[in-house]
Formats: structure tokens, sequence, C-alpha cells
């Protein structure tokens, strides 16, 4: 009963944060397989990152959502566990676990997981997105039967005072032997494709 009130009332209050510090928050509808998993894979630039993708799975996939935080992160944000958080130490043997962790998940059909394949803060307008190595022992650690969705989200401010989010969705078909190079060469495609859309708003 504790959790469940918890997590609705950050819930609520991420939708509260995000509708009053932007301008607007939006992204494409696309088609998706409500009866499998969904391997969320974003771009991360900043501290809203994770909450922008919280609200994403609210309003649109629906799921319950999962997100791989740091542990300094998880200590420091008590709430974030009721929110679908589970930590990972970096450079400690445990980071396999939490990896096949997230990966058991995603044998779950109403399950999300969301990666920041990065690992760490990068700028918005990068030219090419990193992968870490750890996202391939999560994968080969599922069944295999998820979907991935890729997500790439910019900000811009145009003529307002508050910023406006766009985020760029993309469903892709991984092979049963998907190496790492595959899925960030396919992640970075629809990376680019989505930067040369947002480069091309005009107001």
């Amino acid at each position: 009963m504790y959790r469940h009130l918890v997590r609705a009332f950050f819930s609520w209050y991420i939708s509260r944060i995000i509708s009053s510090d932007f301008k607007g928050f939006s992204f494409n509808e696309i088609a998706f397989d409500e009866g499998k998993a969904v391997l969320l894979l974003a771009n991360h630039f900043s501290w809203w990152d994770g909450f922008l993708m919280f609200q994403l799975n609210k309003r649109f996939f629906k799921k319950t959502f999962h997100v791989m935080v740091t542990e300094d992160n998880y200590r420091k944000v008590w709430f974030l566990k009721y929110l679908g958080a589970f930590p990972v130490r970096k450079n400690s043997k445990s980071v396999i676990q939490s990896l096949e962790y997230a990966g058991k998940l995603l044998n779950e059909e109403n399950n999300l997981v969301l990666i920041f394949p990065q690992g760490k803060l990068y700028s918005s307008h990068v030219a090419d997105v990193v992968f870490e190595k750890g996202l391939i022992n999560l994968v080969n650690s599922s069944g295999k039967q998820f979907q991935y969705v890729f997500a790439a989200s910019f900000v811009d401010y145009f003529e307002n005072r508050k910023p406006s989010v766009n985020c760029y969705l993309k469903t892709w078909e991984g092979a049963e032997f998907t190496s790492l190079q595959l899925i960030k060469s396919a992640y970075n495609k629809h990376y680019e494709t989505s930067r040369q859309l947002q480069d091309r708003i005009i107001v």
C-alpha cells in the first residue's frame, strides 16, 4: 500500500514538474506489440531524461517502468526505487548481476526497461551516441522475445522562455544473434535522422 501511494504521488509530481518546467513534451506515436516487453534505448543528456522517459511510458506505452541507475543516484534519490529504478555499481562484479536482472525483466510482457547506453551524460549535440559494452550482456540474459524501441530526444527554446522537448521514437527488429555493434549502428542511424528532423524545425 505504501509503495503504491509513493509511486502514485511521484508519478503525479513528475507530470507536474514537466508541465511546469517545459513548454511542451512531444513524441511521435509508433506501432508496437503490446504483447511484448520493451527495451527502450535513449540518449542521455540531462538530469531530466529518466523522468521524461517515465512520462513517455505513462502516456504512451503504459507498461511497468524499470530503469537502471547508478548506485550513487539510487542512494541519494530515495524515491527512485518506487518508480522502478534498480542500481548498478560500475567496475564491480555486481554489474553483471544488474544486467542479468534487467534481462530477466524483459521476459515479462508488461515490462518496459529503460537503458541509457552511453552510461553517463553527454551533450545532446553529439554526432554519435556511444554504447557501453554491458548492453549485450543484458540482451543475452533475456529470452530475446522483447522488442527494441529507440528514443532520441532534443531540447530547443526557439521563441519561448521555457524549452520544448521532442522525442523521436522508432522500433527496431533485432536478429536472434544481434551484436552490440549492430544495435549501436541501428540506433545511431535513427539518432542522426532524428537530429536532422530537429534541425529542420523553423518557428
